[in-house]
């Protein structure tokens, strides 16, 4: 399946990055970067993987969601043979502020 980001989630993925650079360093920043690349292609070939994610339960819309690494999580939906990534969000927000962000 190919897997397509929406601008606002790789905007606050690519924010995460920036910030675990330049608090843990360059070599954090890249194991987390292998994280998010992992987890796209397990969702990429195993798209149910991801419970559905309960934030998001009220949508006419399937949200399923992986967690990256202990603090982060990708939101994505599954639209015929694409996987759109439609959040990407540090799990120690405020889950329904930022779950209602979300298209």
């Amino acid at each position: 399946m190919k897997i397509k980001w929406n601008t606002t989630a790789r905007a606050d993925m690519r924010q995460v990055a920036r910030y675990v650079n330049k608090r843990f360093g360059r070599k954090a920043r890249q194991e987390f970067m292998q994280r998010v690349r992992d987890a796209e292609k397990r969702i990429a070939t195993q798209p149910n993987i991801g419970p559905i994610d309960p934030l998001y339960a009220d949508r006419p819309l399937t949200y399923r969601s992986v967690i990256i690494n202990g603090l982060n999580k990708m939101v994505y939906r599954i639209e015929g043979d694409i996987i759109y990534i439609v959040d990407f969000w540090d799990t120690r927000r405020e889950p329904v502020n930022q779950a209602s962000q979300t298209e």
